[in-house]
C-alpha cells in the first residue's frame, strides 16, 4: 500500500469536491445547504493555505480524505485557537485516515503556535465524535437546536484539543506558508501516516 500526507492544492478540488458532495447533499454534517462548485473548493483551498493548513491523504493514488484548519473566530483574541474539520471517502472508511490526518493536522498547529483545536460536530454523528476522541478532544458543550438541515432542527456539540500550554507572552501562528519552507515540515507531514490500515 503506498499513502502519503500532504498539502492540498487547487487540483485537488475536483476529488474533493466527490468527497464533499454526498456529505452536503445526504446528510445533516455539513450545515451547507448547496453543494459549493469545483471552482469554488478551489479558492477555498488556495484562500485556506494563506494561515492555515489543508492536508489530503493520498492512497493508492486516490483522494481517500482530507482536513484543514481554520479561523475559530475573527477578532484577533481568538488567533491562537483554530477549528479544525475531517472528511474521508466512503471507500475508506474505518481505516484509520481520519487519525492519519489529524495527527498530522494537529502536529502542523501545534509547531505553528496555536494553543487550541476545536472540532464542531452537527448531532448526530458518533463517527465523527470517536474520530475526534481517539485523538485527544474532549466535549466541552452543545449549543442547542442552532441550525436546521435534512429536515429538522440541529445541535452541535462542541470539542476542544489543548495543543500546547498557553504561553505568557504569546507570538502570532506561524503561517502556513512560513511553516513548509522549514526543513522539519516534511516530518510532520507524515506524523500520521502510522495510523493507516490497510
Amino acid at each position: 500500500m503506498s499513502a502519503v500526507i500532504r498539502l492540498a492544492t487547487s487540483a485537488d478540488a475536483a476529488d474533493i469536491h466527490q468527497i464533499y458532495r454526498p456529505i452536503v447533499q445526504n446528510t445533516h454534517i455539513s450545515f451547507e445547504q448547496k453543494v459549493p462548485a469545483i471552482q469554488e473548493i478551489a479558492a477555498r483551498i488556495d484562500k485556506t493555505l494563506r494561515q492555515y493548513p489543508w492536508l489530503v491523504c493520498v492512497i493508492n493514488g486516490r483522494l481517500a480524505g482530507y482536513a484543514y484548519a481554520s479561523a475559530f473566530r475573527v477578532r484577533a483574541a481568538y488567533q491562537w485557537t483554530a477549528e479544525t474539520t475531517v472528511y474521508i471517502h466512503a471507500d475508506f472508511q474505518r481505516r484509520g485516515v481520519s487519525r492519519a490526518l489529524y495527527g498530522s493536522l494537529l502536529a502542523i498547529l501545534r509547531e505553528q503556535g496555536y494553543c487550541s483545536a476545536v472540532g464542531v460536530i452537527a448531532l448526530p454523528n458518533e463517527g465523527s465524535i470517536r474520530a475526534h476522541e481517539a485523538v485527544g478532544f474532549r466535549r466541552v458543550g452543545v449549543f442547542r437546536n442552532v441550525g436546521h438541515k435534512a429536515g429538522a432542527w440541529r445541535d452541535t456539540g462542541w470539542w476542544q484539543l489543548e495543543l500546547r500550554r498557553p504561553p505568557e507572552e504569546p507570538q502570532a501562528p506561524l503561517a502556513i506558508t512560513q511553516l513548509a519552507t522549514e526543513d522539519r515540515f516534511e516530518g510532520l507531514l507524515q506524523t500520521g501516516l502510522r495510523h493507516i490500515r490497510a
